[in-house]
């Protein structure tokens, strides 16, 4: 009826307890695996780390801990429920301590197993909702932020490129004013799909205020980066935007910015793309500026 896992090792690591939970989860019966070493159905756990707990346990009596945040597992079953889980394998937190003689000594390892999957999971959708838009559903200003710090510090090691497209919708606020602020996110979250729809998995592509977007591209040149943000200007302004019976016209400006001698932070990327934006509004909207 408990409900962790319970793993009894004796000294050459041979399995000498197997409770009921772990025969549900590994679908093995206790006899078949009293008397085996536990390497020879869970091959995984033949590596220096887990070895050398076993042997640290045996030897001075000591505690050892295997968190999820660090190695997700140490037996790899099945989540309980795979239904809506983002993981393969059952996430676990696992302790490993001694059980000692009526003298003493140390004759067996014990392995704890918890079942923290629910937990991870909810703990990451929480996460994942604090990085991303409500309204577009795609990545938020702070996640923005976060994957700019990465892969600038990967173009230092690398010196990969790296290059930004800043936009905003033209005469937004006319669109709202006119037509009211529904209309309004139904065209950000039409523009958001249609954009998202013509980027790698890869790209970064987030909502970074108001009606402004952002989409860093790893691995992309300033003249490969242009090139995109024509081909994203031409589809906007050439897709129909039809609300409540009305057909609206929207158009979009873009500036475009890469990391090189003289651009070498992430704040000076963005303020080159923003730059180049409002140099594109500037010059009458429905355009593309590249500031390098």
């Amino acid at each position: 009826m408990v409900d962790i896992g319970l793993v009894v090792l004796d000294k050459d690591l041979r399995i000498r307890h197997w409770n009921r939970w772990m025969q549900l989860h590994s679908d093995t019966d206790a006899d078949k695996m009293i008397g085996s070493l536990v390497f020879e159905s869970f091959p995984n756990l033949k590596q220096p780390r887990f070895i050398n707990n076993c042997k640290a346990v045996l030897t001075f009596g000591s505690f050892s801990f295997f968190s999820q945040k660090l190695h997700h597992y140490l037996f790899p079953f099945k989540p309980v429920s795979s239904f809506d889980s983002q993981f393969d394998f059952m996430q676990q937190n696992c302790t490993m301590g001694p059980l000692r003689n009526e003298d003493g000594s140390i004759e067996y390892i014990f392995i704890a197993i918890h079942d923290v999957t629910e937990t991870v999971n909810y703990e990451q959708k929480l996460m994942e909702m604090n990085l991303r838009d409500t309204l577009t559903e795609i990545h938020n200003r702070r996640s923005l932020e976060i994957s700019l710090k990465e892969e600038i510090e990967r173009h230092k090691r690398y010196g990969h490129p790296l290059s930004m497209i800043m936009f905003d919708i033209d005469y937004f606020k006319r669109v709202n004013d006119t037509y009211g602020h529904q209309c309004g996110d139904f065209i950000l979250k039409q523009i958001a799909e249609t954009i998202e729809n013509n980027l790698r998995s890869h790209d970064i592509f987030a909502r970074y205020g108001g009606e402004e977007f952002c989409c860093l591209l790893p691995e992309t040149s300033i003249e490969q980066a242009a090139n995109l943000a024509e081909r994203f200007r031409q589809k906007i302004s050439q897709k129909p935007y039809r609300y409540q019976d009305t057909n609206i016209d929207v158009t979009i400006s873009l500036g475009v910015s890469t990391l090189n001698e003289e651009t070498i932070t992430a704040e000076m990327l963005l303020k080159k793309a923003d730059t180049g934006l409002y140099a594109a509004k500037d010059a009458g909207r429905d355009r593309v500026v590249v500031e390098k």
